[in-house]
């Protein structure tokens, strides 16, 4: 009896051995080795593919069954927000409320009615603003298979919960053992590979293996996600010596553009394993991390930044200027640092395809564990990315303004909304010159024009008057 279960034991352990070499030869045969090459086997868009016909039919489905039975729940179009805003301007819809008083803006005076103009647009604010929503879920119009937006849609056929169960069975048995696997080798090779380069004289042999060591690694981490990326117009990718901006979603926005090209990061230094792999890094390559005493003081980063940008042979840096996560539909307000340094600037917009996961990462809502979690068990990232033609700062141009002119392009290309709020608003409160910006508005239609109908220039003294609080 008891040989017997030895014999038993052993032939477990060797089909546990043979699947566990199948399972490396198959990982490194057909997606670690084309992918440090930068190759492709055609296997991801394959399953990109199947899963689009999947969730068209499991829409088709679910369209059906409320057909049938009006009671079950179904994605409708999705409205810009909760409440419906007036598109016109401030002096518009005042003039609108000042109708019914037979009293025109002209005229410059004070109307009890326009307080309701500001009572309105608070509790717009309240309900549903423009600014809150940015930081929370991109929602989606049909359901995608996946738990954040199902609203219990699996129930309405057997086949869909058929459906619905392999692909959680798929997604957490197949693909995340998988996608960890990849992730472990992709960050253990970086760390290691990073770390030899870095013994070597500073030479061009030591850039150029610097940097095929960066694009093995971030091809094995982006196939980790089952990444499928489709870069537009790289005759304008970021060069030596340049800026890289981007509009950010997600932490993985890194990985997604390392992907296609070297980069010099920018950050805080860490401590833990965040801090191993930054000094592995720079060890083979002048990225740029910053003590946490250093971010505060303005003047030493651009200082530091300045000089990478201006030795022409430096990797471009990376810079996302909002400073903050975006929820994949807005571009918000960039910070100005990036854009006093000088150089030329490389715009890069990224837009990812909600369909297949959701990119964004809402970090008051999940720390990065446990979205990393949320991405290794996702279908598969799929995005896109633009390369813009290179800007720089036009004369008589302040930071700002070329600020806001790289923005508007990066939002356009991507078919993103282009907002002017600060994206710290996630954290912080609004900034007083916000306020003083629909102060000034309202005093210039109620002083401003009274003075200009009479020619009289305006006074600080009316100024002041004109602002409350």
């Amino acid at each position: 009896m008891t040989d017997l279960c030895e014999v038993g034991m052993e032939d477990l352990w060797s089909i546990a051995t043979l699947l566990l070499q199948v399972w490396f030869s198959v990982m490194v045969g057909l997606i670690m080795i084309p992918a440090m090459f930068g190759l492709s086997l055609g296997v991801t868009s394959v399953y990109i593919q199947i899963l689009v016909k999947i969730l068209e039919w499991a829409t088709l489905r679910i369209q059906r069954g409320h057909r049938d039975r009006p009671t079950l729940p179904v994605p409708a179009p999705l409205p810009n927000g909760l409440i419906q805003r007036e598109g016109g301007s401030m002096e518009q819809e005042m003039g609108e409320l000042r109708r019914y008083r037979t009293q025109s803006i002209s005229r410059g005076d004070f109307a009890l009615s326009d307080s309701f103009y500001f009572y309105r647009k608070g509790l717009e604010s309240i309900v549903d603003d423009q600014v809150t929503q940015r930081f929370s879920s991109e929602e989606l119009v049909s359901w995608n298979l996946l738990t954040r937006t199902n609203h219990n849609f699996h129930y309405i056929s057997l086949r869909l919960t058929v459906i619905w169960g392999l692909g959680v069975i798929i997604r957490y048995c197949v693909l995340f053992p998988l996608r960890i696997t990849l992730a472990i080798i992709g960050l253990s090779w970086l760390v290691i590979g990073t770390t030899l380069v870095g013994f070597l004289p500073n030479r061009r042999v030591k850039n150029w293996l610097s940097e095929l060591v960066h694009l093995m690694c971030y091809r094995i981490c982006a196939r980790g996600l089952s990444a499928t990326i489709q870069y537009h117009n790289k005759k304008n990718k970021p060069q030596k010596g340049g800026i890289c901006v981007a509009n950010h979603t997600s932490p993985i926005d890194i990985v997604i553009l390392a992907n296609d090209g070297c980069y010099a990061m920018v950050g805080q230094s860490h401590s833990g394993l965040m801090g191993v792999i930054q000094r592995s890094m720079v060890r083979s390559c002048p990225h740029v991390w910053f003590e946490r005493s250093e971010m505060r003081d303005r003047h030493a980063v651009t200082s530091r930044l300045s000089a990478h940008v201006a030795a022409k042979s430096n990797l471009p840096i990376l810079i996302f200027p909002e400073g903050t996560c975006i929820n994949n539909t807005s571009v918000m307000m960039f910070k100005k640092g990036s854009f006093e340094i000088g150089g030329t600037i490389y715009p890069v917009a990224i837009k990812y395809d909600p369909r297949f996961g959701d990119a964004f990462w809402n970090s008051a809502k999940y720390n990065m564990v446990s979205y990393l979690l949320r991405m290794m068990t996702s279908w598969a990232i799929v995005v896109n990315v633009w390369y813009l033609p290179p800007m720089t700062r036009q004369e008589g141009e302040d930071a700002t303004q070329f600020a806001n002119r790289v923005k508007s392009a990066i939002a356009h290309q991507g078919g993103l909304l282009d907002m002017a709020w600060d994206g710290s608003l996630k954290r912080d409160k609004v900034k007083e010159e916000f306020k003083e910006q629909q102060q000034k508005m309202y005093s210039s239609m109620v002083v401003g024009k009274k003075g200009r109908n009479s020619q009289e220039p305006h006074t600080a003294s009316t100024r002041r008057q004109c602002h409350w609080n």
